[in-house]
């Protein structure tokens, strides 16, 4: 697929940006991630296509006008990035039809360095035949296993939840139904650098764990995180070698919460809307953190820090003023500084910088 340039938009009947900059109805993201030079890449979602940004530099200011990647039809996206640095859109593909069903498909694509066109889109199929069964297929989620190897998770209107992976041979297995019951809301999958998946499902009354064995085979049911999550709040982080701890915002409003094997939910407090938390973990002044960003009940960007795996000694929250329409994204940048993301109260993408110093001081904001 070629990317388009902004007077092309109307081909692609695409909403990019105004005269002023402001996204034109923005539906999903944004995603921040580095490439293999080092360079960042800032994916939003809008409606009919996903608009990529891309450093000019590493560690610069100025950024490439967006590129417009046709998305016609995609109502939900997810984008993640495995070791190799690969960046992968998976979208849920809606198309109405004449007897007023809507076909549902999975739509995947790769894009394999920065700044390089993005693969065509190609289909994924739905987990099942029957029409009235496969419109209810729900958004999807995605990680990628230190191999490369791409999982798509789906949760579905009997409330199980659909996995379909890649082969080690870069071919695909089929659609599988995991015998499980009872899931609401888009998993939170998460690869660890040991070579297992790790799902984090949510649930009508909380959420349970499953883990693939260490011979890739299926996730297997796990422990029960003790959490009732807001939907598409979680997130996953390696917090030690073949450890994940996930980040939920707790329905019962005692704010955020980690959950991981082996211990009881912690909760972190902070006071997050209801959007989606990201994470990341760094070094400062030598120790070893966990950073956490979203948006706050005020409408803007909190930051929140500790030591990893340390949530117990407390976490220090503060609130940037930065006043946000989405969820901000985290990312490292080719000189290991913080980089924050995300959409302004303003409708522009907005990034905000780790300086110099002790602990962590962002720079001013600065709009793309």
């Amino acid at each position: 697929m070629r990317n388009t340039s902004l007077r092309e938009t109307e081909l692609y009947e695409a909403s990019t940006a105004d005269e002023s900059g402001r996204l034109a109805r923005a539906v999903g993201g944004p995603w921040l991630l580095t490439g293999h030079d080092g360079r960042l890449t800032v994916y939003v979602h809008v409606n009919g296509a996903v608009l990529r940004w891309t450093e000019t530099a590493v560690g610069s200011r100025r950024w490439t006008d967006p590129d417009v990647i046709a998305a016609k039809s995609i109502t939900h996206l997810a984008v993640a990035q495995g070791r190799n640095r690969y960046a992968h859109l998976v979208g849920r593909r809606t198309r109405p039809r004449a007897d007023g069903w809507a076909t549902v498909d999975f739509m995947y694509a790769t894009q394999y360095q920065t700044g390089r066109p993005v693969t065509e889109w190609r289909s994924l199929g739905n987990p099942f035949k029957e029409i009235e069964k496969a419109v209810q297929a729900g958004d999807p989620a995605i990680t990628v296993t230190s191999e490369g190897i791409l999982y798509v998770c789906a949760p579905t209107a009997a409330g199980s939840m659909a996995l379909r992976r890649e082969t080690k041979k870069g071919g695909w297995e089929a659609w599988t139904e995991l015998p499980v019951a009872g899931v609401t809301d888009a998993p939170v999958p998460a690869a660890t650098s040991a070579g297992p998946v790790e799902i984090l499902v949510p649930t009508r009354t909380g959420a349970f764990h499953l883990r693939q064995p260490d011979n890739g085979g299926l996730p297997v049911r796990g422990y029960d995180a003790g959490v009732v999550p807001v939907p598409g709040s979680g997130a996953a982080l390696e917090t030690a070698q073949g450890r994940i701890t996930y980040y939920v915002t707790d329905a019962r409003g005692t704010g955020v919460v980690a959950c991981r094997a082996g211990g009881w939910p912690v909760p972190l407090g902070g006071n997050p809307a209801d959007g989606r938390i990201a994470a990341l973990r760094t070094t400062l002044d030598g120790i070893d953190c966990t950073v956490l960003a979203l948006r706050g009940a005020g409408g803007s960007v909190n930051l929140g820090i500790c030591a990893t795996e340390g949530e117990q000694s407390g976490v220090w929250w503060t609130d940037t003023a930065r006043r946000c329409a989405g969820d901000p994204a985290l990312a490292l940048d080719g000189y290991g500084r913080v980089v924050v993301a995300a959409i302004g109260a303003d409708g522009r993408l907005a990034v905000a910088r780790q300086e110099d110093g002790q602990g962590l001081t962002l720079g001013d904001w600065s709009r793309v």
